[in-house]
């Protein structure tokens, strides 16, 4: 299959022949923030709640902060190496379609927008020990939990701004140009424009294709 055709068939394509594992390639927004939002929220509480390391909690706001834009960072870095990598044999293609390639081909199925947590939560758990990890080398261990809460809403709002962008009319002139950037990237350059919350990082890597009429 061509990785630039494009189904406009409102029928979504089977992935796997079992039933089961076909149902948890299909996910809402909703659920996305059933799941979601609560996990942000309890790592939130943890990180206030521990006095004990944050003498002064003022400290937990830039932790957020700080996760919010390893977010925005790992959301292109995700987006532009795991979703296109570029595919060497058959079993790359097939995996390179599940991750992404079948969102490209078919990017007006509402149930295949966002992230299934199949995939979701394995990502979140090696990003919590990763940070875990490096703000422990760093001797700040207290900050992980707002770090990553902070991660997880960043998370959060990608996939729901993902799902705007292609099914909900946008308010507000930085919504609409994200409309149009993320539009772009599904039908004129699929090898560009890579951020979907923001173009910061293309900005930086070089990735932001110049824009078209």
């Amino acid at each position: 299959m061509d990785p630039h055709e494009i189904s406009n068939d409102p029928t979504p394509v089977r992935l796997f022949q079992s039933d089961v594992l076909e149902f948890f390639t299909h996910i809402t927004p909703l659920a996305v923030t059933i799941i979601w939002l609560p996990v942000a929220l309890i790592f939130l509480g943890v990180a206030i709640t521990n006095r004990a390391a944050f003498s002064n909690p003022l400290v937990i706001l830039p932790a957020f902060l700080l996760g919010l834009i390893l977010w925005t960072f790992s959301e292109y870095m995700l987006h532009r190496f795991l979703f296109h990598f570029k595919p060497r044999n058959a079993w790359q293609e097939r995996v390179s379609f599940l991750f992404h390639g079948v969102h490209h081909y078919q990017p007006r199925i509402k149930t295949r927008l966002v992230m299934p947590p199949a995939v979701s939560i394995p990502l979140a758990v090696l990003f919590y020990l990763l940070y875990r990890l490096i703000f422990g080398l760093i001797a700040l261990p207290h900050w992980t939990a707002a770090v990553f809460s902070g991660f997880i809403i960043g998370y959060l709002l990608y996939d729901l701004t993902h799902y705007a962008t292609h099914h909900w009319p946008l308010p507000f002139a930085y919504y609409k140009f994200l409309k149009r950037y993320h539009m772009n990237h599904h039908y004129k350059t699929p090898n560009a424009r890579f951020g979907v919350t923001s173009p910061v990082w293309d900005m930086v890597f070089g990735t932001q294709a110049a824009e078209k009429a």
